[in-house]
């Protein structure tokens, strides 16, 4: 008799030997084996696509979206899946996996629903614009259905699906959860991974990667810090001399069709990447092409005048400033914007000091400082939103400088949750970047280097943000924490930041996952099960275990969540402390 128990979302059960990351709203399995092959009738209301591995889609439309969603789950379960040794208890995977000599019973039929057409938002959206919910059934006959409201909607039901099945240690691909039935839908509508490409240059395919990453775990926003003080990789075809002088390297930059195509490759996986030009502070090494733009640029000692070296400023009362800025954003804006409703212009740790350096200003008082901010911003946010597109900065802009912001302006929050408890109860909308939780490049030591008296003093060279963000902290952080009901309306999702300052292709991977993934379920399920109970370490350690073996399968060199001992079996009590 085939089970069909609807499970609490907080106790999916261990026997079966598999799990959906991140977790759904509502679950029901049965135990009932299922075969998935090279053969399988797939519909798009009602019209056949083709299950076929390699299809790119060449337009922004449902059907296309769909189409290349669909051929990259064939390859996923078809070739890139996984052997699940780690996840049975020891020495059993050939004792308890499907019979091969049995019967079998195959999927044959995925019918994917959308019950709405999208609309050029579906593909830009801002937050809470696009439904990405969906339902997702399959029947112990071999009857698989998706709907959705939207494309992207579909995306995340096919992910689902994806992680249905295993490898059986013979090869042949299988389930062992039919009947399935899942509702599901986010609890955020901003789920994001920030990558710098500034301090560490990042090849096109490491960004592709991370993308792919993102979009298994159900993310939906790739922020990339393009710009800082200590290199300009992105190529401005309008001020060519800004890459020309201020990349690390030749080829190491990226031209307006490699921008257009991480974009064009985000979206086909459901996925908005936002640019961030950061601005006034952190623009340093523009001064290596207009010097004339730039203070403090090799100033000395640079820890008096900027948060990490080479220092360096756009000059706030220089009258060539905003014909600059013009040109920048005229090339830089109009691009992005087919792509993306955000673009970020930054504001974070601007140097009052730095300004004492500044001919056009010559004070560090804020009195002074502050009126030149405000202007900066006022000018600096019209451009973004002449070309269609919404603001989005660092906190200190609102919070530390006093500066006044539109509504509409998205502001993202690093500093802790006394900051986002005031940004939110001043009427902003926020993201959070807390970096208490949700940097992943803290507590790995410092990049700096030490001697004489600074060696005793920075003794044992501990990173600034201290401890290490392992994935059971930042699966700990509730991003409403701590908010009134109207104020955790404004909180609209979270992004893990991975500054670059030691991290480059060959550690992204491991930097990132599955600790993203973490956030990732926090983002998408919420830190709190149906019944408002909070989700334990207990239950996501096993599901997380599985779903960095998908991570490993597909590509992506994850870490390790637990030793093997620990896995086998899936059951979170065998390592818990005691």
């Amino acid at each position: 008799m085939l089970s069909n128990v609807v499970l609490p979302i907080l106790m999916l059960a261990v026997a079966s030997v598999q799990a959906i990351w991140p977790i759904p709203d509502s679950i029901s399995t049965g135990n009932s084996t299922l075969w998935i092959g090279e053969v399988l009738l797939v519909t798009y209301n009602k019209e056949k696509i083709p299950w076929i591995r390699g299809y790119i889609p060449s337009t922004f439309t449902s059907k296309e979206i769909v189409k290349g969603g669909v051929s990259r789950v064939a390859t996923n379960i078809l070739d890139k899946n996984f052997v699940p040794w780690k996840l049975y208890p020891r020495l059993q995977l050939e004792k308890t996996e499907p019979s091969l000599w049995k019967p079998k019973t195959y999927v044959s039929w995925l019918e994917i629903v959308q019950t709405k057409p999208d609309t050029p938002k579906t593909y830009k959206p801002l937050a809470g614009e696009v439904d990405e919910s969906y339902n997702l059934t399959v029947g112990a006959n071999g009857k698989a259905t998706i709907s959705a409201v939207s494309s992207t909607g579909v995306l995340r039901g096919l992910e689902t699906f994806s992680q249905l099945f295993l490898k059986h240690s013979q090869g042949p691909i299988y389930t062992t959860m039919a009947p399935v039935k899942i509702s599901d839908s986010p609890v955020f509508p901003h789920r994001g991974v920030l990558l710098d490409v500034s301090r560490n240059y990042l090849p096109v395919e490491s960004i592709y990667r991370t993308i792919d990453a993102m979009s298994w775990n159900k993310m939906n926003r790739l922020h990339i810090h393009a710009t800082d003080s200590q290199s300009w990789p992105l190529e401005i075809p309008s001020l060519p001399e800004l890459h020309q002088k201020g990349a690390y390297a030749l080829g190491m930059t990226y031209n307006p069709a490699t921008v257009a195509a991480i974009q064009t490759y985000s979206i086909q996986r459901g996925i908005e990447t936002i640019f961030e030009i950061d601005t006034p502070g952190h623009f340093g090494v523009v001064a290596l092409s207009h010097p004339d733009l730039i203070t403090g640029w090799g100033a000395s000692p640079w820890s008096t005048y900027c948060a990490e070296p080479p220092c360096g400023q756009l000059r706030l009362n220089e009258s060539k400033v905003d014909p600059f800025l013009d040109k920048l954003m005229a090339d830089i804006l109009p691009r992005v914007a087919p792509f993306s409703s955000y673009f970020h212009t930054g504001g974070d740790e601007v140097n009052f000091n730095e300004y004492n350096l500044d001919p056009t200003v010559r004070t560090n008082d804020s009195a002074v400082i502050v009126p030149l901010l405000q202007k900066f911003i006022d000018k600096h946010h019209a451009r973004v939103r002449k070309a269609g597109l919404t603001p989005m900065v660092w906190e200190e802009i609102p919070a530390s400088y006093n500066v006044t912001i539109g509504k509409d302006v998205v502001v993202q929050s690093w500093l802790g949750d006394a900051a986002i408890k005031s940004l939110t109860a001043q009427g902003h909308k926020v993201i959070s970047s807390n970096y208490n939780y949700w940097y992943l490049d803290c507590g790995r030591g410092q990049w700096l280097n030490f001697e004489g008296e600074s060696f005793d003093e920075n003794y044992p060279f501990n990173s600034w943000c201290d401890p290490y963000k392992n994935w059971r902290l930042i699966y700990s952080y509730d991003p409403r924490g701590g908010l009134t009901d109207e104020e955790a309306e404004l909180m609209l999702g979270g992004e893990v930041g991975a500054w670059a300052e030691t991290i480059d292709e060959a550690n992204l991977d491991t930097i990132l996952w599955p600790r993203a993934s973490a956030a990732g379920e926090v983002l998408w399920s919420g830190r709190f099960d149906a019944s408002g109970k909070n989700r334990t370490q207990v239950d996501a350690a096993p599901r997380l275990a599985e779903f960095r073996e998908r991570l490993l399968a597909r590509g992506v060199g994850a870490e390790a969540v637990q030793m093997t001992y620990c896995t086998q079996g899936m059951d979170g009590n065998v390592c818990l402390f005691q």
